[in-house]
């Protein structure tokens, strides 16, 4: 029984202990919105998007990228232009940026969109971070996607 016991306080604390992708997405939802679907013209849509970006071959990389060194320049979301900033979020920890990344690749079902999808890691995030890329850098990185 206290074995029993001290196991499920572990998993529990394990649990809260673990970031909340959704509780941080709160920082992104005041442009991408809590739907994620942006604000036309002003901030790209994620919901949709983000699976199409999935879907690229270092689609993933791209996306640690994005969050860590931030985005600016003109990119084409769902046919529309958008052309402006999105800061860079590397203060946030590597686990941070995991789980808001899984964040927004599961809560509007682009997960479901892509073949083999596995949760983004603090091992993966950790890795990039030593690239130390300027947001201009980080557009060019999306255009080597295929990305407008």
């Amino acid at each position: 029984m206290k074995r029993t016991l001290m196991a499920f306080l572990l998993l529990g604390g394990l649990a809260l202990a673990q970031a909340d992708g959704a509780k941080l997405y709160a920082q992104c939802a005041g442009c991408h919105q809590a739907n994620g679907q942006g604000l036309p013209g002003a901030f790209p849509a994620l919901a949709g998007h983000v699976a199409e970006i999935l879907s690229k071959q270092g689609g993933r990389e791209y996306l640690i990228k994005a969050l860590l060194w931030g985005l600016q320049g003109q990119i084409e979301v769902k046919g529309m232009k958008y052309n402006g900033a999105m800061p860079a979020f590397n203060g946030l920890k590597d686990e941070e940026i995991a789980a808001v990344l899984n964040h927004i690749a599961t809560a509007w079902g682009d997960d479901k969109k892509v073949k083999d999808f596995k949760p983004f890691t603090a091992e993966e995030v950790k890795k990039l971070r030593a690239q130390k890329l300027t947001p201009q850098q980080v557009l060019e990185e999306r255009k080597k996607l295929g990305l407008k």
